[in-house]
């Protein structure tokens, strides 16, 4: 087979991999490197440095739709463009250019959570099971047909970061299979059915809790935002980031929402419908501490309310 991979994070290394040991990969092509950490230091995607320890050759294009792009998959004759987690629009003449198609690698069973935070927004919203779907891609917005799909279930407590590393690995192993299927001629894109969700990007507000909400709808918040964009509350106007929570009665609290209850050892808040327990978090200027610390006076005694 002759592959190109067009991935930009994490979620699509595993795939990457995959394909360069099962069948060969050709080109990756990869977004710019960009600024990160305190020092802006420029820093490639995690795409880039797994192409680079595989010796696979790379491009970092503005924009994959470019003349330049086009014209080097042209020249290495290319069947198949795998795309995952790359973060541009893929337009004509790309889209049409490999004999198999462009197929994506998503991490949710479409039509459910089409967009670019799957993972975090069916944690966000309750979901007991979600999983991976291959599919061609067109140029709406994770609307091309169907190639394969399996569905792995959501720990109760599992973070976002979590789930999609599980996803990745299920990613990978099913586009080696659907490339395959595809390649025999034995797997036909069907379209989806009607009935999408929309998964949209993150923002740093949709992580912000709040307290009079029921004690599971928060626990759910706390886990889809970990690790982006973090779950955040005040506490005597102080930012605290929440990491990590568990309910513990989703009855009730005599006490007002965000309310701290008078526990010696544990650090519970009272929500509009039972209370969570929060089992770490990070008080403004402080590292990542546990719930018992906090409650023993780190950082400040917990008294008061969240808010």
């Amino acid at each position: 087979m002759r592959i190109a991979f067009a991935g930009t994070g994490a979620f699509g290394v595993p795939a990457l991999r995959r394909l360069a040991e099962t069948y060969g990969v050709l080109l990756v092509i990869t977004q710019p490197d960009r600024p990160a950490g305190r020092g802006l230091r420029m820093t490639p995607p995690p795409a880039k440095e797994a192409a680079r320890e595989l010796g696979i050759p790379i491009v970092q294009p503005r924009s994959i739709n470019a003349r330049a792009v086009l014209d080097k998959l042209r020249s290495l004759a290319i069947e198949f463009l795998v795309v995952a987690s790359f973060g541009q629009f893929l337009r004509e003449p790309v889209l049409t250019l490999p004999k198999y198609g462009c197929v994506n690698i998503h991490a949710s069973l479409l039509p459910r959570y089409r967009g670019a935070a799957p993972v975090a927004w069916a944690i966000i919203r309750g979901e007991e099971e979600t999983g991976v779907t291959t599919f061609i891609l067109d140029e709406g917005m994770d609307t091309g047909p169907l190639l394969l799909q399996r569905a792995i279930p959501i720990g109760p407590d599992e973070t976002a970061g979590e789930l999609e590393a599980r996803l990745a690995q299920v990613g990978a192993d099913l586009i080696v299979t659907t490339l395959a299927g595809m390649a025999r001629g034995e797997l036909v894109p069907t379209p989806q059915p009607e009935g999408g969700t929309l998964a949209p990007k993150l923002h740093k507000e949709d992580g912000r809790i709040r307290w009079e909400r029921e004690a599971r709808r928060i626990h759910d918040l706390v886990r889809g935002t970990n690790p982006w964009p973090g779950a955040h509350t005040t506490l005597r106007d102080k930012l605290i980031r929440v990491h990590r929570t568990r309910v513990v009665s989703e009855e009730s609290a005599d006490l007002p929402p965000g309310a701290i209850l008078p526990r010696r050892d544990r650090l519970l808040v009272a929500t509009g419908k039972g209370s969570v327990e929060i089992l770490e978090l990070q008080p403004a200027g402080c590292r990542a501490i546990s719930g018992p610390e906090f409650v023993h006076g780190y950082c400040r005694a917990p008294d008061g309310r969240f808010s």
